[in-house]
C-alpha cells in the first residue's frame, strides 16, 4: 500500500511539472524569462532637470554588444524589443559626467523595464 501511495505522488507530481503547475514559483521563473521588453526612462541632471542630447547605453553583459539612444528634448530614452532572457548594463554619458550603471536583470519579469538615470 505504502508502495502505491508513492507512485501515485510521483505520478501526480510529474503531471504538475507538465502542465506547468511546479512548486515554489517554477513557471513563473519559466515564463519570465521569455519575449521581449521595452527598456526606458529620463536622464536628469544633478538637480533632478532633463538633459536632452545624452547618449543612453544598452550594454549586453555577455556578448558586450551596445546599444545607443540619444535622449529627446524631455530627456526621455526609448530601447524597443530587448531581450528578456539576457542581462544589461543600462547607463547615460553627457559633457564628461556618467550615471551610475543600472542592471536590467534577466530575473526581472517587467515587460516595460522603466528607470531614470541621473548624471553625475
Amino acid at each position: 500500500m505504502i508502495m502505491r501511495k508513492a507512485t501515485l505522488f510521483s505520478a501526480v507530481l510529474v503531471a504538475a511539472f507538465a502542465v506547468g503547475a511546479a512548486p515554489n514559483g517554477l513557471r513563473v521563473a519559466v515564463a519570465q524569462n521569455s519575449g521581449e521588453r521595452n527598456v526606458s526612462g529620463t536622464v536628469l541632471d544633478d538637480a533632478s532637470r532633463p538633459v536632452p542630447g545624452a547618449t543612453v547605453f544598452l550594454q549586453d553583459e555577455k556578448t558586450k554588444s551596445i546599444r545607443s539612444f540619444t535622449s529627446i528634448a524631455n530627456g526621455h530614452f526609448y530601447f524597443a524589443q530587448v531581450n528578456k532572457a539576457k542581462d544589461f548594463d543600462l547607463w547615460a554619458e553627457k559633457d564628461g559626467k556618467k550615471s551610475t550603471v543600472k542592471t536590467v536583470s534577466s530575473w526581472d519579469a517587467r515587460t516595460d523595464f522603466i528607470n531614470d538615470l541621473k548624471l553625475k
